[in-house]
């Protein structure tokens, strides 16, 4: 008992954020054995006494265990010791309460049973299978072992019959369900089969093209061709050792499948060699890209020829669009040969008609038409040919003025001209034109980016000519995912264009939208908890509520995002419109609604103190409470709103706000310290507290003792997943050395190795970015310790093989 105690301090440790703790209890799990291990390790994993923490610890090095040292540990291990790592992980997933643990457990038996199937594919854990078939836990806690455990039964089954030369029809079914297969698969799932997965498809694809050149057949070779494309999309970078199998023999279709029969196989080659290019990448594309550009070009150019229906027109669409992700810049040149057919395509007008009964029986809907009954004796009838290839180009569209900036700067006038008009809802092309619509909301302010080279009087006439349809888009657009995309886009623009942007008279239009929303959101929600009440109510009826929730809290957010632009850009000259949404805006962060309600109306209070300063204190009657109540919360995403709500009181507040300072201390402390305050659903607001905490002793000194809480604060850090709040944290951490604040420093430097762990940590989790001002004060922070012999050698030597070589890439670049 006594022994697995130390080990569960052992692996708490693991966790301490001290270098030099954490290494010592690094050095002592290693040399642990094997088998003592896996005892150990089941016991903590089993034990709810341990804590989520060590629990979450030990499940992390077990699987790891069974992943990286599998044949020097599980073959080693007595009958019974093996047995009982199957028995226990068996009944974890059936009685563990944690869904966190739970769905580690099933991890770490999807990667034993990985391991149990033999090379033939025999499964040595059939106790396993019997569970699988049993089980009544909810399904998407075992279909990580499913997935392991019939990967390679399935690959296996699906490449041997796509080698069965003489059914080709069996064949190409058989290709046809590994790409449904591997388009879904989980990248580190594939690859412990990629190789073998790999050969079989060259072999196969060699096969097929002597038979295409000897008998003309091309059925399997198109699915074959698809197949690769897809395993190749899902192992990207992986997919570089085979990349020169491949291209060669990909290459030659292109080239010489000219006839009209192999126009489909050419346009699915044409999108198996984009897509290989895209998973590789630039510099192993590079020496294929002249001859796939030429290729493409000669195809583009010689588009006159090819039929409106013609199956190549879509692929090479999506072609270019990935060449111009491959290529970057260097695809602005081929612009000019490609922008004509993508806008024809992507102006495509629907054939629509009203019919009589006998007259919409006279037409087939195997023709293209599609027919909405108006009444006894009428039709509406849409013909839908063309409209899949119209929503890819505007997708195209957005994809170059994303990728080109300014190199699409010509092209922005007669983009913005076409997009425009789909932003409209127009009933008509209400269910046919989703994506043209959501494409069309998605260009908006990347076009607005890409015309800045033209000078601000152009952008300026292009944003009004864009305005006035995104707020009627709002306003009129009744599938909410178009709306949330308009709505984004509207906030985006208003961002790039800055004060002054949206006149009067469209503001008080958007205001009144603005209300009309929120009041539909609490309607809406009354309707939800009414029809709970019904007789009719079941599961099925509450999973279309909560379906319908989770739409109208995506539209909220929208809202948040509107507001948060206009605030951000007009500062306090934008509380006026806003003062008719307040009493909205108070009805969400009452006590007794949801907690996407409490979290969304707090942040755009904090919008409001973080953009409109002291002015913002007139209005702290309706938030301030509230906002120091929800640091508590039950609910991690509100505690994290409020606790961002008092970090920008404290820089941005003023006078007014420092009393509620002081009294938030302690309530951001209790959050910080709190039993799970470093689980992943509470980390987030756990690092919004630390970053408010931090944000108070450097910008409100007045409203804590910052010597008593600097070492506390010092030890929370550093920040991981929250990047914008770990830059603060960051820079005042810089303001504490530059000025040599001993507390910070220690007597002699002795807590300089400490400082360099938490910076070495912060930038090995990429939590500081290279271009940020930060880095360059992290960077200046290094050199001197780097300068002082004996202190750089200790700091160094306290770090790990991913921090050192974070220091080091901070040295090179900043």
């Amino acid at each position: 008992m006594a022994e697995q105690q130390q080990f569960y301090l052992l692996l708490s440790n693991l966790l301490n954020p001290d270098n030099a703790i954490r290494k010592q209890a690094e050095e002592a799990y290693e040399n642990i054995t094997g088998q003592a291990k896996v005892t150990f390790l089941l016991q903590a994993l089993r034990n709810t006494a341990a804590g989520e923490e060590v629990r979450q610890m030990a499940a992390v090095l077990m699987r790891r265990m069974l992943s990286a040292s599998f044949e020097e540990v599980y073959p080693n291990l007595p009958t019974d010791a093996q047995n009982a790592i199957k028995t226990e992980l068996l009944l974890g997933i059936q009685t563990e309460g944690s869904p966190n643990i739970r769905r580690k457990t099933c991890d770490i038996a999807a990667e034993l049973s990985r391991n149990l199937i033999d090379d033939d594919g025999n499964n040595q854990w059939p106790e396993l299978l019997k569970f699988l078939f049993e089980s009544k836990i909810k399904f998407p806690y075992v279909f990580t072992i499913v997935n392991a455990f019939y990967f390679l039964k399935v690959i296996s089954a699906l490449l041997q019959t796509m080698e069965d030369q003489a059914n080709p029809r069996v064949q190409a079914h058989a290709a046809a369900a590994l790409i449904n297969f591997t388009e879904d698969c989980p990248k580190t799932l594939l690859l412990p089969y990629l190789d073998n997965l790999v050969n079989h498809l060259h072999v196969i694809m060699v096969a097929k093209l002597q038979e295409l050149i000897q008998k003309g057949t091309k059925l399997v070779l198109e699915q074959v061709v698809t197949s690769i494309a897809s395993v190749a999309d899902t192992a990207e970078e992986k997919f570089v050792p085979y990349y020169d199998l491949f291209m060669p023999s990909l290459k030659h279709i292109v080239e010489n499948a000219i006839q009209k029969e192999l126009r489909l196989l050419r346009g699915k080659t044409i999108e198996c060699i984009s897509l290989i290019g895209l998973a590789v990448g630039k510099d192993k594309f590079m020496q294929d890209a002249s001859d796939v550009m030429q290729l493409l070009l000669k195809t583009q150019t010689d588009s006159s020829e090819l039929d409106d229906d013609d199956p190549q027109i879509s692929y090479m669409i999506s072609a270019w669009a990935r060449m111009c992700k491959i290529l970057g810049k260097e695809f602005q040149q081929y612009l000019p040969v490609v922008m004509g057919p993508l806008m024809k395509t992507a102006s495509i007008k629907p054939e629509v008609a009203l019919l009589d009964t006998q007259d919409m029986e006279n037409m087939s809907e195997d023709d293209g038409w599609e027919f909405v009954n108006l009444g006894d004796q009428q039709s509406f009838g849409i013909k839908t040919a063309g409209l899949e290839e119209k929503a890819t180009a505007c997708q195209m569209l957005v994809c170059y003025a994303k990728e080109l900036k300014e190199g699409f700067a010509e092209y922005t006038e007669q983009v913005v001209k076409l997009m425009v008009c789909y932003c409209v809802y127009n009933a008509v092309f209400l269910d046919h034109e989703k994506r043209v619509r959501v494409a069309a909301a998605e260009s908006m302010p990347l076009l607005l980016e890409c015309a800045r080279v033209q000078g601000p009087n152009y952008v300026t006439q292009m944003w009004h000519f864009m305005c006035d349809s995104l707020i009627k888009g709002i306003g009129t657009e009744p599938d909410s995912d178009v709306l949330s995309e308009i709505m984004h886009s509207f906030a985006k623009c208003v961002e790039l264009m800055g004060e002054g942007c949206v006149s009067s008279e469209h503001l008080e239009e958007l205001g009144n939208i603005m209300k009309g929303k929120l009041e539909e959101h609490f309607k809406n929600q009354e309707l939800r908890q009414a029809k709970r009440q019904d007789e009719d109510y079941d599961e099925q009826v509450e999973e279309t509520l909560q379906d319908e929730d989770e739409s109208d809290v995506y539209i909220l957010t929208k809202i948040s995002d509107i507001l948060h632009s206009l605030f951000s850009c007009y500062k306090e000259k934008a509380l006026p419109w806003f003062e008719q949404l307040l009493p909205l805006m108070v009805n969400l962060i009452c006590p007794h609604r949801p907690w996407p309600d409490k979290q969304w109306g707090l942040c755009i209070f904090d919008d409001v103190i973080e953009h409109c300063s002291p002015t913002s204190f007139k209005y702290a009657e309706y938030f301030l409470r509230p906002m120091l109540q929800y640091v508590c919360d039950n609910s991690p995403e509100v505690r994290q709103a409020a606790a961002y709500g008092i970090g920008v009181m404290a820089q941005f507040g003023g006078e007014n706000y420092r009393p509620f300072c002081t009294e938030a201390i302690p309530l951001l402390v209790g959050v910080i310290q709190m039993e799970g305050s470093k689980t992943k659903e509470n980390i987030n607001a756990t690092e919004n507290c630390i970053s408010a905490v931090g944000k108070i002793m450097k910008c409100r000194p007045e409203c804590v003792n910052v010597n008593e809480f600097l070492p506390h604060w010092l030890s929370w850090l550093p920040l991981h997943e929250d990047k914008e709040e770990a830059v603060h944290t960051f820079n005042y951490l810089c303001d504490l050395i530059e000025s040599n604040n001993p507390i910070v420093l220690g007597p002699n430097n002795s807590s300089l190795p400490r400082i360099f762990g938490i910076i070495a940590d912060g930038l090995a989790n990429e939590a500081i970015k290279n271009e940020d001002g930060c880095s360059k004060r992290l960077a200046n922070v290094i050199r001197q310790v780097q300068g002082s012999g004996g202190l750089w050698t200790e700091c160094m030597s306290s770090l790990n093989e991913a921090q050192q070589a974070a220091i080091q890439n901070l040295l090179n670049i900043a």
